[in-house]
């Protein structure tokens, strides 16, 4: 086991270190600084979970969409 990885009392699954993240005052500013696969994939600041779920409810019309126009050809 690593020395990094911490496991608490009553606990079996070690944890890992926190990443490095900096904090922004709103969601626009995280995209515009960080961009929004920055923020989704690499959590390169608190709204990596907000951008995450938007990034799966694109995914997920997309897949929809394309479900769609191929049942119905």
């Amino acid at each position: 086991m690593s020395d990094d990885l911490v496991v608490r009392e009553g606990e079996r699954i070690p944890r890992r270190p926190l990443p490095e993240f900096t904090e922004v005052d709103s969601f626009a500013e995280a995209i515009s600084r960080d961009g929004f696969f920055g923020t989704a994939v690499a959590d390169k600041n608190q709204y990596g979970p907000v951008a995450m779920m938007v990034l799966l409810l694109i995914v997920a019309g997309v897949t929809g969409i394309i479900i769609k126009l191929v049942a119905s050809a």
